[in-house]
């Protein structure tokens, strides 16, 4: 079950949206949005395990997308439902 919630095209969706939706909204604070842009350009621009792979950067980019979005869909409710 949690694997086929991981792998929902409908999730993925929601996630990628609303992930620019909030970076870009006036209504989330700059220190949310630096919260999660910030790991996740250091994560593209520092040395890795694996150099010029950019798989796991893409997984790991994802993963921060994920915990991103449902921090902001509990943080800001009035955004969420706006939509």
């Amino acid at each position: 079950m949690k694997l086929r919630k991981l792998l929902s095209l409908k999730r993925w969706s929601h996630i990628l949206l609303n992930s620019w939706q909030y970076v870009i909204s006036p209504s989330v604070t700059l220190a949310d949005k630096l919260f999660f842009t910030i790991p996740v350009l250091l994560y593209w621009v520092l040395p890795d395990i694996m150099p010029f792979m950019p798989i796991d950067d893409i997984g790991v980019t994802m993963l921060l997308m994920g915990w991103f979005v449902s921090r902001m869909d509990r943080k800001y409710p009035a955004l969420k439902s706006g939509r």
